[in-house]
């Protein structure tokens, strides 16, 4: 790198593109649960990954800038095979907690990926931890045990569905932070773009045998529109993240984006009042919707609560792909 990323400092066009980004993040798992109706989990991951991977290939086809990977290292290698298996991972597991459980509760399980990156930066690379960062993990967990005081017993109650798929949800959130980590060592070799094209390659290879492509020739326009949308959703949220951490700190835009499951939670409210045959809206309690907020301010406190960061725009490559 030429030198340490420095941003404009310009906090509205900041503050905007992170609220845009919240609201692609916040209403995507409910398009995908509408989807998960009609068309297979690995259909819906090839897809996805198929159409970011295009557009990708058409960014870096116009700057020329190809990864070459020939003579690449054996640790070079091990870190785009656990990237690989980690974003593969990410994507397949989140679809298969959602096909179990409502949007709202998977956005708000699935915020423990930064948390699991907070824990990996402290044992990988050695990263201090504040004690607002300490505060901001005890108040995330009691938010989830407020969050879930209706569903205790079916959350933990062995084999039900409800309890899998938290447990897929947990999984995908862990398998992000690998990538994540992973990704944060190959920045030091490669761009964002140059290892996101190998990784979303890899996933179309991987996910092909069991995807099912033709499937998409008996959708309705409608729900043609949701895959559309699902691929779309990557691009729009990821460039406005993108030009987001370009005018503000990483640190402010981290605590934005943990306004998602808010996002989320409420959209599905709205939707099931219009739309009544909808499932998947929380009919959660006072206690609920308390545990909720606490999930999203302990989210804050963690990202608030790094300091300052090292380097921004390698700090922006590693928190852009959670959805």
């Amino acid at each position: 790198m030429s030198g340490l990323h420095q941003t404009s400092g310009r906090w509205k066009p900041g503050l905007a593109l992170s609220l845009i980004t919240v609201a692609t993040w916040g209403i995507l798992p409910v398009f995908l649960r509408l989807l998960l109706e009609v068309m297979d989990v690995p259909t819906i991951t090839w897809y996805r990954f198929m159409m970011a991977g295009a557009f990708t290939a058409f960014l870096l086809a116009r700057k020329r800038r190809f990864p070459r990977l020939r003579g690449m290292s054996r640790g070079i290698l091990g870190l785009f095979v656990l990237a690989a298996a980690g974003l593969c991972g990410n994507y397949v597991l989140f679809l298969l907690g959602l096909d179990r459980m409502t949007p709202g509760a998977a956005q708000v399980v699935i915020q423990l990926g930064p948390l699991f990156l907070l824990f990996g930066g402290l044992w990988v690379f050695g990263e201090a931890f504040s004690r607002r960062q300490a505060l901001g993990v005890a108040v995330f967990v009691l938010g989830l045990a407020l969050f879930f005081n209706q569903r205790l017993d079916e959350l933990f109650r062995g084999g039900s569905e409800y309890g899998i798929g938290a447990l897929c949800i947990v999984a995908a959130a862990g398998a992000w932070s690998c990538y994540a980590l992973a990704q944060k060592q190959l920045l030091g070799t490669y761009s964002s773009n140059q290892i996101l094209f190998v990784l979303y390659l890899t996933a179309v290879a991987v996910y092909s045998p069991g995807a099912h492509p033709a499937a998409v020739l008996t959708l309705d326009g409608f729900h043609l529109f949701l895959l559309a949308f699902t691929g779309v959703n990557v691009i729009v949220a990821y460039g406005c993240f993108t030009e987001a951490m370009a005018h503000w700190e990483a640190s402010r835009v981290s605590a934005v984006l943990a306004l998602v499951p808010l996002v989320t939670l409420v959209f599905m409210e709205i939707c099931s009042r219009f739309f009544p045959t909808i499932s998947g809206a929380e009919d959660l309690n006072a206690l609920g919707w308390i545990g909720a907020a606490m999930v999203v301010a302990g989210s804050m406190q963690c990202a608030l609560g790094r300091g300052a960061v090292v380097n921004p725009e390698a700090e922006a490559e590693e928190l852009a792909n959670l959805e």
